[in-house]
């Protein structure tokens, strides 16, 4: 799942989850990055240690453990039980919510257990056939979409894989756009 795909999935889970429960939509520029930078960590921690520092052969290793997850968000969820519990709740959500989507996203595979991403040490997947570097996979994201996702064949399929962002991007503007609505209130109240 690329980085806007968790995101987006983070997102849509917390906001109906905060709505279900509170019956208010979310709310506050701490909730918005606690989402943002929780739904992000596990790639930016195993990709950097694998395709940036080679320290191990695949991107899914110490972050995408739910051996890790699992304490480090109790941890965080009873750190922040008393001042910031939304911001840790939207933490601990969207980083879990990352987890959940990479192991989705595994099973149509073939070969691959959706729980072999998340147990590490318990289970490491093999090295990648060719040692990325963090700049070669960016570099092969981009000329991989401006090359072949851009020509007429796949205009469709963008037009497709675009409305689930599309929807996430109306849910947010229902919300009441959190993060940028606290931003502006705040710019005008100065």
């Amino acid at each position: 799942m690329m980085p806007w795909g968790h995101l987006a999935f983070g997102y849509v889970l917390y906001s109906l989850g905060h709505r279900f429960v509170t019956r208010k939509p979310p709310a506050g520029l701490g909730v918005v990055l606690a989402i943002v930078v929780g739904t992000q960590l596990p790639d930016v921690v195993d990709k950097t240690l694998s395709w940036g520092l080679h320290l191990f052969p695949q991107g899914y290793s110490i972050a995408h453990s739910i051996l890790v997850a699992v304490p480090v968000g109790l941890l965080i969820l009873g750190a922040t039980a008393f001042r910031s519990r939304d911001i840790g709740i939207a933490f601990v959500l969207g980083y879990w919510s990352h987890l959940l989507g990479d192991a989705i996203l595994a099973v149509p595979k073939r070969g691959v257990s959706p729980g072999d991403r998340l147990l590490w040490p318990i289970v490491t997947l093999p090295p990648y056939r060719n040692e990325p570097t963090l700049f070669g996979r960016v570099e092969g994201i981009l000329s991989t979409l401006f090359s072949e996702m851009l020509t007429p064949e796949h205009f469709v399929f963008l037009a497709i894989y675009a409305v689930p962002y599309l929807l996430v991007f109306l849910l947010w503007i229902i919300d009441g756009s959190p993060g940028i609505a606290f931003l502006w209130r705040k710019e005008n109240h100065q």
